[in-house]
């Protein structure tokens, strides 16, 4: 099995694998110790997985729609094995990594009736890294079960969206076993280029909850800003030109920002709205737990409720600015 040499930048914080005059990185070739699980092959975890394999691992993969696992497969020829239940992954590997799109996906497969689910599967020393973004307390119900039968839980929640996860250029985000963070060093750097050791279970949720908060509301922003430049005879793309010159030139509205204005409209997801919806809306409950006010926060959610209501639900989340849009037609 390869894996990625990372150096121990400090505490819970690791680089990810160096890289040559090239920009590939270098592997460091380490012993077989068998493959690992992957739970959930969709727009993040097909890629994920994939990196796993790039840097030479072997997978038992379970997907709730099997094309995503047989295409996996077919495209990595003797690395991947296609489960039957996500019992069989865990059963199989000492290391299970999940990577599920919603609270129901997750409840489904975790605590699905039958002996199918992946607690069926969990004995003593069995390992389990999450990367689904739920609410703290889901997240803590999973790790309790799993306890519960002698394995060991690691919340491990991502901050980016499609194409880091491409590129292995992901932010983990975890809380839980320390043990367990430690032991997969060298996959989450196959994976991303960051991982933060923030502290019991709970502590990465809460702390994704936090990023994606922001994200949402600067999307609000910006797609209020283009929709008044535009409203005003100001040219979309010129505005992001200057926004990018700037204090505020970020990632995020170089990424977006284009695909947002009026002769693009261009929302083909890479996070899709709905999901973006969803954390908003858990950070909101976490504020509310934690009686902080976040007015912006609150504005920017209703914005996304309203894109989900006019059907951009499965669009990337830089389709909110539609939602304005639509306000904007229908007030004249």
């Amino acid at each position: 099995m390869a894996f990625i040499f990372s150096t121990n930048l400090g505490r819970g914080l690791f680089s990810k694998g160096r890289r040559g005059v090239s920009g590939h990185r270098t592997v460091v070739r380490m012993a077989a110790t068998g493959p690992m699980g992957f739970i959930g092959l969709g727009i993040m975890g097909y890629p994920m997985a994939q990196n796993l394999i790039n840097g030479g691992g072997e997978l038992v993969v379970w997907n709730r729609s099997t094309e995503k696992s047989v295409d996996l497969s077919d495209k990595n020829p003797g690395k991947v094995t296609v489960a039957e239940s996500p019992k069989e992954v865990i059963e199989r590997c000492d290391i299970t990594f999940s990577m599920l799109s919603t609270p129901q996906a997750v409840e489904a497969t975790y605590f699905g009736s039958g002996d199918k689910s992946a607690l069926e599967g969990v004995s003593k020393g069995k390992r389990i890294v999450d990367c689904s973004t739920l609410t703290q307390e889901a997240s803590q119900a999973s790790a309790d079960a799993v306890e519960a039968r002698g394995g060991l839980f690691l919340e491990a929640p991502v901050s980016g969206s499609k194409v880091p996860a491409e590129t292995g250029n992901l932010i983990f985000l975890c809380g839980g076993d320390k043990s367990t963070f430690d032991m997969i060093e060298k996959e989450l750097s196959l994976m991303g280029k960051k991982s933060f050791f923030l502290g019991p279970c709970g502590s990465g949720t809460r702390m994704k909850l936090v990023v994606n908060m922001i994200m949402g509301s600067m999307m609000a922003a910006l797609s209020e800003g283009i929709a008044l430049a535009e409203a005003t005879d100001l040219d979309g793309q010129t505005l992001l030109d200057v926004l990018d010159l700037g204090a505020m030139a970020n990632p995020l509205f170089k990424m977006k920002g284009a695909n947002m204005l009026t002769d693009k409209r261009n929302y083909a997801p890479h996070f899709p709205l709905e999901h973006a919806q969803k954390d908003m809306r858990f950070a909101c409950s976490l504020a509310d737990q934690a009686e902080v006010q976040m007015p912006v926060a609150a504005a920017a959610n209703q914005l996304f409720i309203s894109a989900r209501s006019q059907g951009f639900s499965r669009e990337d989340l830089s389709a909110v600015i539609e939602a304005l849009r639509t306000k904007q037609q229908n007030d004249k």
